[in-house]
């Protein structure tokens, strides 16, 4: 199956402002890019990038006074197969895990393990490690939040999320992310849009926006 990735970006800028872009495919699905998902900005502006800690392709500009339009398009092949489910997975003790997975143990600014522990080892404590209990979190996770797109908020974290109870994808994700931490299960967050599933499978071609 062939996916049509891309977007147009519009900003408008009282003065010159330095930008920090993650809009490109992640170098793990480069070699499915049939056209690569090229930057082009309009006025054209001096692009430089690098490669961040986790891999993602990030892109510097600085945008001049006034309007900027950022746009790609790109083809990505991709087999349409969903994710491999192993409910035999299990969970590695602590003292064995990779090292490279350890920074994904850590709270963050949406993802306030010190405040989460006593929830996560009071709900989840008696789970089977492994598939089973991050199955379980995420199930908690879809249940306890409801989805309200008017009550978005860049700001909420998995700490607000779980106390208020409503938010959009990130914050389910957050919330998610945020409990399997808490349980010594290295999670982290990724990001990107899709269209319709079924307009996927059913046309082949579809945009992704």
């Amino acid at each position: 199956m062939l996916i049509q990735v891309g977007y147009e970006l519009v900003f408008y800028c009282p003065q010159e402002t330095p930008m920090i872009l993650m809009v490109n495919v992640h170098y793990s699905r480069t070699s499915d890019l049939v056209t690569p998902d090229c930057l082009t900005t309009d006025p054209e502006t001096p692009i430089t990038a690098y490669r961040d800690g986790f891999g993602n392709w990030c892109t510097r500009i600085v945008a001049p006074v006034g309007r900027i339009c950022l746009k790609s398009t790109g083809v990505v092949r991709d087999s349409a197969e969903p994710d491999v489910v192993t409910p035999s997975a299990k969970q590695h003790a602590l003292q064995d895990l990779p090292e490279e997975t350890l920074v994904f143990l850590l709270g963050s600014r949406y993802c306030e393990t010190d405040l989460l522990s006593w929830e996560a080892w009071s709900r989840f404590g008696q789970t089977t490690p492994g598939w089973s209990r991050v199955q379980a979190i995420c199930d908690f996770a879809h249940n306890h939040i409801a989805f309200d797109y008017q009550k978005a908020r860049s700001t909420r974290t998995a700490w607000e999320a779980f106390n208020e109870g409503v938010g959009v994808c990130r914050d389910y994700a957050h919330l998610a992310i945020a409990l399997c931490r808490c349980m010594n299960i290295p999670a982290r967050y990724c990001t990107g849009y899709h269209g319709d599933p079924a307009a996927l499978r059913r046309d082949g071609l579809c945009s992704v926006v």
